[in-house]
């Protein structure tokens, strides 16, 4: 939905949802992201004026995530961390530019890639180019942060995975932020202390998009591979890649459904997962996203990664953060300090390829309707 298009009072009345999920500077990032998306320019920035920088990090990609989220965070906690940005649509780039201060902007990711004074690329533009341009950066030695999903096709994935093989000096880091969220974490403790398999219920209740939406392209992987991967994700760091595979993915979704899906998974450990993804209608709250879950002794709820509620034996835990916190600053900023520290490295190989395999195995079945076997 175009919220600057919409009456007065619903705009008011939004934007004072969000200062209670969000807070203030939350908010009016928010606000100022979906007026980015519409910049127009008669003539564009003058960036022979900008003076010296000492940003080290390039932005790939300058839409309303890159801006609210990825932009907004660095600048946030490293003022000047960005030294340059590219977009294809030269006016995001140099809307990005301004609102952030910037060194220069372009429309030419190979200006970012072969930028000496940039050891660190964050790639947030379309999905079907996020692994093209990590490959080229990988290839000229720049670590990169890759927004979800990192791929899209399995020649993708291999190409990639060669990349990390061939460049092992470089650091690779994913977008899918859920599981630095403080309330996830807290429920991982509980469940390291349980044994046995998990019984996993998610249901999302996301945005509706029109049909038109680029993310049904069918080169960008839809709604799937666009959203549904970071619940893929989560589900798979509750069970753990070591009690994942082989697993059985099921689907009960509606023929040449976009948005609507159903899908079940039997992992390898017996664990069994149910995730529904609902895409009806405008959700006045962004992305809606409940957990139940239970293991062993405990069986925890966990509500819009703002309310986590664990009931362990007769013993009862409730845990809330006063706004949402879906570890998008934590993950965003996880690569920035991790590039720094000698004694940390980035995502596993096994790790980038098991998720990646299990959210293309995931489209299938639901594309095809048909039951799906992954071995890894």
């Amino acid at each position: 939905m175009d919220y600057t298009t919409q009456s007065l009072s619903f705009k008011v009345r939004k934007a004072l949802r969000y200062l209670r999920l969000y807070g203030v500077k939350r908010t009016l990032m928010k606000i100022k992201g979906q007026y980015h998306m519409k910049k127009a320019y008669e003539s564009l920035p003058d960036v022979s004026a900008a003076g010296e920088h000492s940003g080290w990090v390039g932005l790939i990609g300058c839409g309303n995530f890159a801006f609210s989220n990825v932009a907004y965070y660095l600048n946030k906690k490293n003022k000047g961390a960005i030294r340059a940005c590219m977009d294809k649509d030269i006016a995001k780039a140099a809307s990005l530019y301004e609102s952030f201060g910037l060194q220069y902007y372009t429309d030419e990711a190979a200006k970012i890639i072969s930028d000496p004074n940039i050891e660190l690329v964050y790639i947030a533009s379309n999905h079907a180019t996020h692994a093209e341009y990590a490959i080229d950066c990988i290839e000229a030695g720049k670590h990169v942060h890759i927004e979800k999903p990192h791929i899209v096709t399995c020649d993708q994935l291999d190409r990639l995975v060669s990349a990390m093989q061939a460049h092992p000096e470089v650091k690779v880091y994913l977008g899918f932020n859920r599981p630095r969220s403080k309330l996830f974490g807290q429920l991982q403790d509980f469940l390291a202390r349980q044994s046995g398999p998990l019984m996993v219920n998610w249901f999302i209740a996301g945005h509706e998009i029109p049909d038109d939406h680029w993310y049904f392209d069918e080169a960008e992987g839809g709604r799937v591979l666009g959203n549904l991967c970071h619940w893929t994700d989560l589900t798979l760091h509750l069970v753990g890649l070591e009690n994942a595979f082989p697993c059985t993915i099921v689907p009960a979704t509606p023929k040449n459904a976009k948005s609507d899906f159903v899908v079940s998974v039997m992992f390898a450990d017996r664990s069994c997962a149910s995730i529904t993804f609902s895409a009806k209608g405008h959700t006045f709250e962004g992305v809606r996203e409940v957990l139940n879950l239970h293991k062993g002794d405990v069986l925890a709820n966990l509500s819009d990664f703002h309310r986590l509620s664990i009931d362990l034996a007769e013993k009862q835990h409730r845990f809330s953060s006063f706004y949402r916190d879906h570890g998008h600053q934590a993950n965003i900023l996880n690569a920035y300090h991790s590039v720094k520290d000698e004694n940390s490295s980035g995502e596993d190989i096994d790790y980038v390829r098991a998720t990646a395999l299990f959210f293309l195995a995931i489209k299938d079945a639901i594309d095809t309707g048909r039951t799906v076997e992954l071995s890894l």
